[in-house]
């Protein structure tokens, strides 16, 4: 299939919410080793996004349904339960192993600009993310020391390419606070990330270009939910007695990460 029809069909399957398809054709295009333009870069990120998204939240929702039968003593629940759950990780590994060897195969080495550098080392950061949500022992720890690797390997290039206002550089600061503080149970730097992108962004908030204000602020607004959350969390956690060093009740709700692309995307995590 040629570039232009991998593309089209793509762009076809996004509209028929037919993600999987999506992920294939984008998948040919990526495949061709050259510096994608920024509608084909959105149109992966796309694809793989809800993809992945769709079964992140079946996971959390069979691991909530796990936690309760587990509490009751449902046993024979529970294995049922437990080999769903595997099942459905099984399908979520399998979705992060292929594009993260998309990504390390064609995507990064082919990168020219500063942009698409950021972009595919925040994407490598987030699809290992993924992996650590689920994992456990020596898996969990691989999938975390390959996500911190990457995000900083892109906060590197976004700190010397990009200016602070820019989408891609909010949303990796944004996806990198969520790492802090979900996967290495470190609030104070999932706060001290977020604040300093908030900041830094607000600073420069006139120099903001007019095709990219509605992303920008969209991305700074999730930073500051972020925080409210968190830090309300926090101040809970510690307000209860023998629970200083715990992580925030699950309750207060999951924290904001990045859409996959403005505009394009119709469901962001």
């Amino acid at each position: 299939m040629g570039h232009e029809d991998a593309v089209y069909l793509a762009k076809l399957a996004e509209q028929a919410e037919r993600y999987e398809e999506m992920v294939e054709n984008m998948k040919i295009v990526a495949s061709e080793d050259r510096d994608l333009t920024v509608e084909e870069r959105n149109l992966l990120s796309v694809a793989y996004k809800n993809v992945i998204g769709a079964r992140r939240a079946s996971w959390r929702i069979v691991t909530s349904i796990e936690q309760k039968e587990e509490s009751k003593g449902n046993s024979s629940q529970v294995t049922l339960i437990k080999e769903y759950r595997q099942k459905i990780e099984a399908e979520l590994a399998k979705i992060c192993d292929d594009i993260l060897d998309v990504l390390d195969k064609h995507l990064i080495p082919s990168a020219k600009s500063g942009e698409s550098k950021v972009f595919y080392h925040k994407m490598k950061g987030d699809y290992h993310r993924y992996l650590a949500e689920f994992a456990i022992g020596d898996r969990r720890k691989d999938s975390a020391d390959k996500s911190l690797e990457a995000y900083k390997a892109a906060t590197e290039v976004a700190q010397t390419e990009l200016p602070p206002t820019h989408p891609i550089r909010l949303g990796l600061a944004l996806n990198f606070s969520v790492f802090y503080y979900e996967i290495l149970n470190a609030p104070d730097q999932a706060c001290h990330l977020a604040k300093q992108a908030f900041d830094d962004a607000i600073a420069e908030l006139d120099t903001l270009s007019e095709e990219s204000y509605k992303d920008s602020t969209l991305i700074m607004q999730l930073l500051r939910d972020n925080l409210t959350l968190w830090t309300s969390s926090e101040a809970e956690t510690s307000g209860a007695a023998g629970q200083a060093d715990a992580p925030a009740k699950e309750e207060s709700g999951a924290a904001a990460e990045a859409p996959a692309a403005a505009e394009q995307t119709k469901t962001s995590e």
